[in-house]
């Protein structure tokens, strides 16, 4: 284990300011919680954060094309840029966690995004309350759609990296999960998968179910194509780098039982650890599929899109940030996991163009066993927001000292 870095003796004290913000911070988490919106269209908490961040010395930028917000604070003295972010959009999960303030109108922030844009808010607040002593900007990244379709890379095209004449020199995120509430956990290099979305449709030609000999049935190549995906992902690509393809729809047939249809489709969703795997795997699936296809008189359609690519820590940026949360939280408030995760993000974007890191934040309930309590995109999930003042804090702790040491 590396060591704990003490804060520059410049540095504010923000662990202790932030528990005067615990109130606030959680009044705004449980007003999100009640509200949650999906995608990149969110109005309602667009302005709930701008109306958070008011008062502030920030410049506040709306997204043109999705509910974004950029906010820049700009420090007394001179020096680079650095980038927070914080995701703002929900899922569509009918909520059962039986919360006093859970949602009612059929959505959920089932992944915790409610507290990652609280807790965004606290740093702001928290750096905003130094910005003489800030020797350089920091932006703070509020991002819709990290569910689906994606809102960084909108953001990203929009100008996010150049909001202050200067790309950021490093970037940090967090994610809550279940575990002990305000212990993080991180990994250098890929940390989360490669997210890709596969359907293959065969066409073949219809006809009825008492003599399948008169028609081109597509439910054997299809049923044969699923198959052979599971062979392909363990003969054709490195154990070490590895691919999970999960089958998740399938589809043929029609209202009728006695009819064979003109096609069959499945969708699946796919993971990879590196774009080198992602990309390989395009290749791979679409000579199985038309190969397979062809051999039963039909055709196959593959699409294959990147969803988001993998999360990738830069080493150097995830070791400093780990020794510098350690200097502040203790040896044991932060460790070192050694595989990374098949879930996604898309704040893979911005990682593939700025270095910096994404760490995991316990945020279970006292007394709530981690390996047996309901995981993210559950219905049934929940979070403690009394981790709100360790997850701001951290947050400006890192864009502090991060400014400092440039």
């Amino acid at each position: 284990m590396a060591e704990s870095r003490v804060p520059n003796q410049q540095s504010p004290n923000f662990l202790s300011e932030a528990t005067v913000l615990a109130n606030e911070l959680s009044h705004l988490r449980r007003t999100l919680h009640r509200n949650p919106e999906l995608g990149n269209d969110l109005p309602q908490t667009q302005a709930t954060v701008i109306e958070a961040l008011s008062g502030l010395p920030l410049e506040v930028h709306r997204g043109t094309d999705v509910s974004s917000v950029i906010a820049v604070l700009e420090g007394g003295k001179p020096g680079p840029t650095v980038l927070l972010r914080g995701d703002m959009d929900g899922l569509p999960v009918e909520e059962n966690s039986g919360e006093e303030f859970a949602s009612t109108n059929g959505a959920m922030h089932a992944c915790g995004h409610d507290l990652h844009t609280s807790g965004l808010v606290g740093a702001a607040k928290l750096l905003s309350a130094h910005q003489e002593d800030l020797p350089g900007k920091v932006v703070f990244m509020f991002q819709p759609g990290e569910e689906g379709p994606g809102g960084a890379k909108p953001m990203l095209d929009e100008g996010l990296l150049d909001v202050t004449g200067k790309r950021p020199v490093a970037a940090y995120g967090f994610h809550v999960a279940p575990g002990e509430r305000g212990g993080f956990a991180y990994r250098s290099g890929t940390v989360m998968a490669g997210a890709y979305n596969l359907s293959i449709t065969v066409h073949g030609k219809g006809g009825h179910g008492s003599a399948p000999h008169s028609s081109l049935d597509p439910v054997p190549p299809l049923t044969e194509i699923a198959s052979a995906l599971q062979n392909a992902v363990t003969r054709q690509f490195n154990v070490f780098d590895p691919v999970v393809a999960t089958i998740t729809q399938l589809e043929a047939g029609t209202a009728a039982v006695n009819v064979i249809g003109d096609d069959a489709r499945l969708g699946a969703t796919v993971r990879a650890m590196t774009r080198e795997s992602g990309e390989k795997f395009d290749v791979v699936v679409r000579r199985l599929a038309e190969n397979i296809a062809a051999a039963h008189g039909c055709t196959a359609e593959v699409e294959f899109s990147t969803l988001y690519p993998p999360t990738v820590c830069d080493k150097s940026e995830t070791e400093w940030a780990a020794d510098t949360l350690r200097g502040v939280l203790g040896e044991e408030g932060v460790r070192e996991v050694p595989e990374p995760r098949m879930g996604s993000e898309d704040f893979s974007f911005v990682l593939e163009e700025v270095p910096g890191t994404f760490m995991f934040l316990g945020a279970s309930y006292p007394g709530t066993d981690p390996m047996t309590a309901p995981m993210n995109h559950s219905a049934e999930v929940r979070f403690d927001d009394a981790v709100l003042p360790t997850q701001s804090a951290a947050l400006a702790t890192l864009a502090f000292e991060r400014l400092l040491a440039a």
